[in-house]
């Protein structure tokens, strides 16, 4: 599950770094506010990312995320949209990704492999 969930927040990382420039030309927010609040929200995606195999506590802080990006929407409106669908894509992951692992767990282990 935890390769899933870091390619959702991993790719949502480059969504968020890409609306940098939307948020700057088409949003009339300005660039020195854009480019830290966005590069700081593509690099804790990453960060959160790179730790889910380390720690349960990394799945929460990519759930808080998804609700940074959302609110998003509030700056660059089609950031409602497309944080909708990261938010939507991560919850299934989770949900899909428990069920998956209690499956795996609850199959007998096969000899020899």
């Amino acid at each position: 599950m935890n390769r899933i969930a870091a390619m959702v927040l991993s790719v949502e990382a480059l969504v968020i770094a890409l609306a940098i420039p939307v948020a700057v030309s088409i949003s009339d927010v300005a660039a020195s506010t854009a480019i830290p609040v966005g590069l700081a929200i593509t690099l804790a995606g990453l960060v959160v990312a790179a730790f889910l195999r380390r720690s349960k506590v990394a799945y929460y802080l990519g759930s808080a995320l998804q609700v940074v990006v959302v609110a998003l929407g509030f700056v660059v409106p089609i950031m409602f949209a497309l944080g909708g669908i990261f938010a939507l894509l991560w919850f299934v992951t989770l949900r899909l990704g428990r069920k998956v692992e209690s499956a795996r767990a609850a199959r007998p282990e096969r000899p020899g492999g």
